[in-house]
């Protein structure tokens, strides 16, 4: 019994990150980011990367350390928390 009360906890859990609220600018991502895996797609699909890659890769396309075609203007536009809360929604998403 306990084994299935952790499990229903763990995926209410997992359902609720999933549903928060994506936070400003998060879904405008999807035009050209896949959601659905197993797309095979030039930009990287962001559900379930690690927040970590994704602040990364965002600060190296800000700064120019990373070529991109629109990218570094649109990591521009975002600030740094913004950057962190798309980063860590997306991270909490899976598919």
């Amino acid at each position: 019994m306990k084994l299935v009360t952790a499990t229903l906890a763990a995926l209410l859990a997992g359902a609720a990150a999933q549903a928060a609220e994506a936070p400003a600018g998060a879904l405008a991502c999807s035009g050209c980011h896949p959601a659905a895996s197993g797309v095979d797609a030039a930009p990287a699909r962001l559900i379930g990367m690690k927040a970590e890659e994704i602040e990364a890769a965002m600060q190296q396309f800000r700064s120019g350390a990373r070529a991109a075609t629109v990218m570094d203007r649109i990591a521009k536009g975002f600030t740094d928390q913004e950057t962190l809360a798309i980063a860590a929604w997306y991270a909490a998403q899976s598919n």
